[in-house]
């Protein structure tokens, strides 16, 4: 009863919740981002929900950049803090901006995904990612 009431966390198991986040929602991600990558590769007009006013085209490109290369740097754990803001904007613009009428349940998966990605911006890669090994100093032991 004692542990379950526990406040404190074992970093261990942060490091290793970190990686399999990180690992899940780039897998659920792609299943978004590669069928907009496929449009957008298959040439000929795009039609995409034009939601930022910059043209079919150019939403589709920033919506696949998103999903698809910033998801890959989460999913290694390169750059990830600064990988997620592109997504963090995608799902606010998904949100409420593509969905902004729908009701509550369209926007529910977007929002899910907002705050995965907030908390992969504030707790970081973890140790199990290339951030980590980047910032590990010769000789020191973390």
């Amino acid at each position: 009863m004692r542990r379950t009431l526990k406040t404190g966390f074992n970093q261990q198991h942060l490091d290793l919740w970190l990686l399999l986040l990180r690992v899940l929602v780039t897998v659920f991600m792609f299943t978004h981002g590669f069928p907009k990558f496929y449009k957008l590769m298959a040439g000929g007009e795009v039609q995409f929900r034009d939601v930022l006013g910059m043209g079919p085209a150019v939403s589709l490109s920033l919506a696949v950049f998103a999903e698809v290369i910033c998801s890959t740097f989460v999913l290694v754990g390169l750059g990830t803090r600064l990988a997620t803001i592109p997504l963090i904007i995608t799902m606010l613009t998904a949100a409420f901006v593509a969905h902004a009428d729908d009701p509550f349940g369209k926007k529910e998966l977007p929002l899910l995904y907002l705050f995965i990605y907030i908390t992969v911006l504030i707790l970081g890669s973890g140790k199990y990612s290339i951030d980590f090994l980047l910032s590990v100093k010769p000789n020191s032991k973390k």
